[in-house]
């Protein structure tokens, strides 16, 4: 962790901020290329073609990845550091509405959830699209309905996940997305750290 001196300009310019290592390498290569592969195959791959389902197999794979590393990788990376816990989450959401700001070095309680959110979203799409894919499976109306309906989910996840960042940015003062790509978080001076 580098913090500067009291009333210091911090990096970036700002008195007293602190840069705190939060996201290794691997964490944010998957985040990353999650994003792209659900952003290709949203808008560029069709979706009979064979590069839509390559996308979607490596989304597997990066995902498996990702679990993996939450057992055994880095303290922020391990599921240890945020479990899923909707009573967290509601208390975070109470606390932010009283206008109480603490800055989580990993995810926050209700990031969490959707973090979590987000990877059996991401689980159930490939476990439909390989279905689909499968002579016992292909053409079955509930499988595609099931595939049609996991992906609307995960454009609203997305919506939201995004929407939640920007809010989170604005009311801790921490650059996440910057965070997300060089593996540190920027804190204000004076917050209260989690």
């Amino acid at each position: 962790m580098t913090a500067s001196a009291p009333g210091a300009p911090g990096e970036g310019g700002r008195p007293g901020a602190r840069d705190i290592p939060v996201w290794d390498p691997l964490v944010r290569l998957i985040h990353w290329s999650v994003a792209l592969a659900v952003l290709l195959n949203a808008t560029v791959l069709d979706p009979e073609g064979r590069p839509h389902e390559v996308a979607g197999y490596a989304v597997a794979g990066l995902v498996a990845v990702r679990l993996a590393w939450g057992l055994i990788g880095p303290g922020p990376a391990r599921f240890a550091t945020f479990p899923p816990n909707p009573a967290a989450a509601l208390r975070h959401l109470r606390h932010w509405r009283a206008g109480a700001g603490t800055v989580h070095l990993s995810h926050n309680p209700l990031g969490a959830l959707m973090v979590y959110n987000l990877w059996l979203t991401l689980l159930a799409l490939v476990v439909t699209g390989v279905m689909m894919g499968t002579i016992r499976f292909f053409g079955i109306q509930w499988v595609e309905e099931a595939h049609e309906m996991a992906f609307d989910w995960l454009m609203i996840s997305v919506a939201l996940h995004v929407g939640g960042v920007v809010i989170d940015t604005l009311r801790t003062g921490v650059p996440l997305v910057r965070a997300m790509v060089t593996g540190r978080k920027r804190v204000p001076a004076g917050a209260r750290v989690r």
